[in-house]
């Protein structure tokens, strides 16, 4: 479907026109904002505006969707390769971005006061894929935000797309470039209000330039790399699906994840100066070669196992993770499968217990994620936090002054009371055994709560990584044609069928339901499962157990998709087979 065939209904543009023009001029009554500001305000607006229309007007009989391709099909994208790339060139272009992405990490925002900047992802940053203060400070945060709300918007038929038609698997494609875009500047510009703030010399100079405008065009700048550097890795997400092997975005997370568990088990620098190594076998020499028994049945034992950063226990925990995670990767059942022509042909249709992989818990960490940069934003922001019934309230989540966190230990984005504390990523043992073993030593973790309303917050961040991930593995299983009707239809297509069944994609659909959505739900809560209970225990260099979860799962599919192109490389037979191109 060209532009000019989209049909649409034009008397949308006067209503939008109307709404916009009214936004800009209540803004200018109520704050009275210099031309600049009102421009850029107005141009913001515009481009929503613009949005809104490009949707609202299409009058087809699909999804509204249908009326952003003039927008989706003009995007930056990157082109799909023409017939077979070799392994050699998807290897040479999976490394250099992967080296392209560690490089982006050190790359630190113009113009940016590096010693003010509030983290607001900082309990999720190996997750996000991100580096603080740096060019990619957002990460993949957009892209999977956007992912999670697609899917949440098919999953409940709100968006009315089949993805089993090319036609609307492109639309629900395209439309979802568009909403990464948005997400995009919709996570970025908060990021300037008070998180990440520019520096005095650069405002100065910008002020000298335009009076009165410093500190909004520095502002602008510092969104400008966000936006471009969150851009830039989505684009080279696609590089890696396209030219390379595997995915982008878990290469991103696999990297960010592997850099913290080597730092955080071999790093030889102090924590504070003075101090012991802040690696977990740096740590724990140090302490055996300098303390005497006496010193190591007094505390030394406690520090070495327990103690941030980097405790024993936590190593332990995670190559417990590790082997875990490897052997429920590993764990299947298969369907034999016959083939209907050529007698004596067999196979077999692996079910893997891990059957939506680990998109779930990415969806659902990346979720909490953005509950919690909300709850910030509500509690923090001196605009937001007046905002009608929820602006400001201790109940959707509190968050410490500077003299609290000091006092605390702890960050300025640490809640310390709410529905955010009991949703925010548990930190080990010591944050929530200890204190329950011995509240009157450890309790100091708990800040401020008893040690009850400890375990009822294990309880509670437990029980919605499971039940979001389970949510999560049905809308995954749906959107990526890995459900009953789907892989029957595959199954019939190949040639093969199920021995005793009649070679009907309906008889295998019935057979399949007895199977896949069970073990969905399964798969949805052994990740969701593995990766709260890796956090309970603790991990080395802050990775988080989800970080560990992930980091294996990736680990073990990018091993079997090199294993695909190096066997569809000596075998260009079956390259049509295993889904190559021919």
């Amino acid at each position: 479907m060209v532009d000019e065939e989209i049909p649409r209904d034009v008397r949308w543009a006067i209503p939008l026109g109307l709404i916009g023009v009214a936004i800009v001029a209540l803004y200018w009554y109520w704050d009275h904002p210099t031309s600049l500001g009102l421009g850029f305000l107005g141009a913001g607006i515009a481009a929503v505006m613009v949005l809104l229309y490009l949707g609202l007007s299409y009058s087809g009989p699909k999804s509204r969707l249908y009326g952003l391709k003039p927008l989706s099909s003009r995007l930056p994208a990157i082109s799909q390769p023409k017939g077979h790339v070799h392994f050699r060139t998807k290897m040479f272009w999976t490394i250099l971005v992967v080296l392209t992405y560690f490089l982006l990490t050190n790359i630190y925002l113009f113009g940016v006061d590096q010693a003010t900047i509030i983290d607001l992802f900082a309990s999720y940053r190996a997750i996000l894929a991100g580096a603080q203060g740096t060019i990619m400070d957002l990460g993949i945060g957009p892209i999977v935000t956007a992912s999670i709300i697609m899917q949440l918007f098919v999953g409940a038929k709100i968006i009315n797309l089949d993805l089993t038609d090319d036609e609307d698997k492109g639309t629900y494609q395209g439309s979802q470039k568009v909403l990464v875009l948005v997400m995009i500047f919709i996570e970025s510009i908060p990021q300037v209000f008070g998180y990440i703030t520019p520096g005095a010399g650069l405002v100065a100079s910008l002020g000298t330039l335009s009076p009165g405008n410093g500190i909004l065009l520095a502002n602008t700048i510092i969104v400008a790399q966000l936006v471009f550097g969150c851009y830039l890795v989505f684009l080279m997400d696609e590089v890696v699906s396209k030219w390379g092997i595997g995915s982008g975005i878990s290469l991103f997370i696999a990297a960010g994840v592997s850099q913290q568990l080597v730092q955080g088990t071999l790093s030889w620098l102090p924590q504070t100066t003075g101090g012991p190594p802040a690696g977990a076998i740096p740590k724990t020499i140090y302490y055996l070669t300098t303390l005497n028994a006496g010193n190591l049945a007094s505390g030394g034992w406690t520090d070495i196992l327990l103690a941030q950063p980097n405790p024993l226990t936590a190593l332990i925990g995670t190559a417990l993770i590790f082997f875990l995670v490897a052997w429920t990767e590993s764990t299947r059942i298969e369907l034999p499968l016959s083939h209907a022509e050529a007698r004596g042909a067999r196979g077999r249709y692996p079910l893997r217990l891990i059957y939506a992989s680990n998109i779930p818990v990415i969806l659902m960490t990346a979720l909490l994620a953005n509950v919690s940069v909300v709850t910030i934003l509500l509690y923090t922001n001196p605009t937001l936090a007046h905002f009608p019934l929820v602006g400001g309230q201790w109940w959707i989540g509190a968050y410490p002054s500077s003299a609290q966190a000091t006092a605390l230990n702890v960050s300025a984005t640490t809640p310390i009371m709410g529905g955010a504390w009991y949703l925010q990523t548990p930190n080990g043992l010591a944050s929530w055994l200890l204190p329950a073993i011995n509240y009157s030593t450890y309790g100091n973790a708990l800040l401020g709560h008893s040690w009850w309303q400890g375990i009822v917050h294990v309880g509670v961040f437990f029980g919605v990584m499971v039940g979001g991930s389970i949510l999560f593995a049905k809308f995954w299983i749906q959107t990526t044609n890995m459900g009953p009707e789907a892989v029957a239809r595959q199954i019939e297509a190949s040639g093969m069928q199920i021995p005793g069944f009649r070679r009907e994609p309906r008889v295998l659909r019935r057979v399949l339901e007895r199977y896949i959505p069970v073990i969905t739900v399964i798969s949805g809560a052994a990740v969701g499962a593995l990766a709260a209970g890796a956090d309970l225990i603790g991990t080395v260099g802050d990775a988080s157990g989800t970080g560990v979860l992930l980091l294996v799962g990736i680990i073990i599919n990018l091993y079997e998709a090199m294993g695909r192109e190096q066997l569809m490389e000596m075998n260009p037979v079956l390259r049509r087979f295993l889904g190559g191109e021919a």
